[in-house]
């Protein structure tokens, strides 16, 4: 692979170059491609669980109430997570392409933090409803109706598409002072923004969009959940902590399967502790390739409707004998 990699002079400022390196799992290259198949059965499960919510929620007129229709969001912004990482990381597995082309790349990075802060948004957007359902049930209808949904879900799009429209234009147009080389196995931000020349201030706008999401949300997700815990604390009836309890819990375990990793890798980095590359690739497929795959499970076990629905989905049904 060292035959690969760009020469750049140090302290010289070029312009993007036509290909990206990546790097993947050091030593990967050397040893057959068992985690081809783990990979695409990850994927295809992934994919399953996340069209199985979705046709049922889109079938189920009984299901078509807000708190079904974020969780119908949240399926959509995991499919599309894990489709925007399958590109890279299927090359690296099946052909060992490490170089990608910039703009293939540029549009990969795009998605990824599209469909990532997505999700995001989303998981706040069901803190801010169950806070509404169990700290104000009276209000709930009253406040949660079609037009306010339609106008959460608007500044979700805007967030995700409008905020990060002009990140790959943003990078395709900074000076360059360091060789093209991203160390994870598929195109992220930060690792495409650290190679830029001190001074270019398009790095500043683009961290500034990802931290807004990636940093705010779950700030405001566990300050609901205070809110919540604190209004349970004082119901007498365990029925009623009983209901709250499957969904809050489905949710929750969602929140923290998609940001510890992230803050793992932070705090990492932040601490500059010694972990080696592999560690950090482990993380960051963690954080990107585990929600997909287990956010459809921990929903349908939690929560009793959309588990029934389900079942009656793929229930044979009876015929009977006509005399």
């Amino acid at each position: 692979m060292a035959t690969l990699l760009p020469q750049v002079i140090p302290n010289s400022s070029t312009p993007m170059a036509s290909t990206f390196l990546l790097m993947g799992i050091p030593g990967l290259s050397a040893a057959p491609s068992w985690w081809t198949i783990p990979l695409i059965t990850v994927y295809l499960l992934s994919a399953l669980g996340n069209g199985t919510i979705l046709g049922v929620i889109a079938l189920e007129p009984t299901l078509h109430r807000p708190m079904y229709f974020f969780l119908f969001l949240l399926s959509v912004s995991d499919i599309g997570l894990a489709t925007s990482l399958m590109p890279t990381l299927l090359g690296l597995a099946l052909a060992d392409a490490h170089t990608v082309p910039a703009s293939a790349c540029l549009l990969q990075m795009f998605f990824i933090h599209v469909f990532s802060v997505m999700e995001s948004s989303v998981l706040l957007a069901m803190a801010f409803d169950r806070a509404l359902a169990i700290c104000r049930p009276l209000h709930y209808p009253a406040l949660l109706t079609n037009d306010n949904i339609q106008k959460i879900c608007m500044a979700i799009a805007f967030r995700s598409l409008g905020l990060h429209l002009p990140l790959p234009f943003l990078l395709a147009h900074m000076p360059y002072c360091r060789p093209q080389i991203l160390t994870h196995s598929y195109c992220l931000h930060p690792d495409m923004a650290r190679l830029a020349c001190p001074g270019a201030w398009g790095p500043v706008y683009s961290l500034a969009v990802v931290l807004s999401a990636m940093a705010l949300d779950p700030l405001l997700i566990f300050f609901s959940y205070g809110l919540i815990g604190r209004v349970l604390q004082g119901v007498g009836c365990s029925e009623a902590r009983w209901k709250a309890g499957p969904t809050c819990a489905a949710h929750l375990s969602a929140v923290l399967l998609f940001y510890t990793p992230m803050v793992l890798l932070a705090l990492i980095n932040r601490l500059k502790l010694p972990l080696p590359q592999p560690g950090h690739t482990l993380l960051s497929y963690i954080h990107f390739l585990l929600p997909p795959l287990i956010n459809p499970v921990l929903y349908t076990v939690k929560m009793k409707e959309i588990r029934e629905r389900i079942l009656k989905r793929f229930q044979p049904k009876k015929v009977g004998c006509t005399r």
